[in-house]
């Protein structure tokens, strides 16, 4: 009898997708529940990050007059891995850069000068030469550096299109560490403060080539409304300031990102045309096409298509509670472990063959292998009843989660794949970043060095 073709409905369904991808991760060997098997991966959906890049540029699309410039350009801390950035750059995307190391990645992914942003609260004059050198836009963060600019601008022409970052001091959202336009952020002009707004508008009037503005209100736990106030006020600053200036001087507004995502479940919200409908509504003259447009989403494109894949090596019990112990921690998602309240993560349970297990749900705590009591990603959570060689998933986990690495315990970095499949339902996978070799830590922690602070031949014993 011929095999039979799967249904189609895999392809356009995440959650079968990823269904398919841990059996194919089990059957394949990138993961195993067997004692000599790999116990630890990471996945990536390749359909999904393409999808979301693809609603994006249609959100904004269908809202602004044809023609408007627009750069999508992806936070690169978001997923600071090289084949994500060269995905994203072929769907159209370019990159956000917040560090010499983001630069880098970006280059050597492929992504050209002028699809690259460079933010940072902490730029150093050698950083800025090479940006202006190379023709990237730059955000300004303070009035010092905003001298330095002027500095380097004096000195020769640059390609660079150049522009402040505003603080709107709008206020948080329910995650402070991530909001970041409060009253007290450490990034930006403070809008708000004591004839700050006065001195941003002659700043601009007397530096013809600060042509940009640009905001960030924060990400998750940010809500829509917050951030569309944020982006309303930058707006009306840039308005203000080609007023005064008696022309359109600010051509280019650069609203950031923060779009939050759902980690309680599949579904994708809120979604990019939710956010632009909150932006038309708060910011309607954004829509006219009177400003070219820059974005700076990094979480809300690679969250939802990131899958961890661990063994579950032992169960035990503690004071009646049952607790799986994995090889998944604190290492690849650190948020959670020390703040569960803000970031909660699902897991799911496969057998050993990734197959999902089913039974009646036990609250069990879910370990890490970390030498600490809190390396939880889960505590009394109610599953299927986990048994040695079974499969824990963390899905949602493709934004700053495996993708920055913790080197608590000096725990290795493990593998990345991507995966996609195949018109017939094969899963195929490619590698994006091969498994840290243990051999690579000892090079890392200076093993080269080892007797650097020993006495030295010709030195006397320590306090002699």
């Amino acid at each position: 009898m011929a095999a039979q073709t799967p249904p189609a409905a895999p392809a356009h369904d995440p959650a079968a997708r990823r269904d398919l991808a841990v059996r194919a991760a089990v059957a394949q060997g990138l993961v195993g529940g067997a004692e000599d098997a790999e116990p630890l991966v990471c996945l990536l959906d390749v359909a999904g990050i393409r999808a979301s890049a693809a609603a994006l540029t249609a959100a904004f699309a269908a809202a602004l007059p044809a023609g408007t410039p627009v750069l999508h350009a992806f936070a690169v801390k978001a997923a600071p891995l090289a084949a994500v950035l060269r995905l994203l750059a072929d769907a159209g995307l370019g990159c956000e850069v917040a560090s010499p190391g983001e630069l880098a990645l970006a280059r050597a992914a492929g992504v050209a000068p002028e699809r690259t942003v460079l933010d940072s609260p902490v730029k150093t004059a050698a950083e800025l030469r090479e940006a202006l050198a190379l023709g990237i836009a730059v955000n300004a963060d303070n009035p010092q550096e905003l001298a330095r600019l002027d500095a380097l601008v004096a000195a020769g022409p640059t390609r660079s299109p150049l522009g402040m970052r505003i603080n709107p001091q709008t206020g948080a959202g329910t995650i402070g560490a991530l909001s970041t336009a409060t009253s007290t952020s450490k990034f930006g002009f403070a809008l708000r403060d004591p004839g700050a707004r006065e001195w941003l508008v002659r700043a601009y009037v007397e530096r013809p080539w600060l042509t940009r503005l640009h905001t960030h209100s924060g990400s998750q736990g940010v809500p829509l409304a917050l951030i569309a106030q944020g982006v309303r006020e930058l707006h009306a600053l840039a308005e203000e300031i080609n007023a005064a200036a008696g022309r359109r001087q600010v051509d280019t507004l650069d609203i950031g990102g923060g779009l939050p995502v759902n980690f309680a479940s599949d579904t994708e919200t809120p979604t990019y045309g939710e956010y632009v409908a909150a932006l038309r509504e708060a910011a309607p003259g954004l829509f006219g096409g009177g400003y070219g447009l820059v974005t700076e989403f990094g979480r809300s494109l690679l969250a939802k298509h990131g899958l961890v894949l661990s063994r579950v090596e032992y169960t035990k019990t503690s004071g009646a509670r049952p607790i799986a112990l994995t090889h998944a921690g604190v290492q690849l998602a650190t948020r959670t472990v020390y703040a569960p309240a803000a970031w909660p993560v699902r897991i799911l349970a496969y057998d050993a063959k990734g197959v999902p297990k089913t039974g009646a749900p036990v609250a069990q705590d879910i370990a890490g292998p970390a030498c600490f009591a809190g390396d939880l990603l889960a505590a009394g959570r109610e599953l299927p009843a986990l048994a040695p060689g079974d499969l824990i998933a963390v899905p949602d986990t493709g934004a700053y989660f495996f993708t920055a690495h913790y080197g608590y315990n000096s725990l290795p970095r493990p593998a990345v794949h991507g995966f996609t499949l195949t018109p017939t339902g094969e899963v195929r996978f490619a590698l994006a970043r091969e498994a840290q070799p243990l051999r690579a830590i000892p090079e890392e922690a200076g093993a080269s060095h080892r007797d650097a602070f020993l006495p030295g031949p010709d030195s006397s014993p320590a306090g002699v």
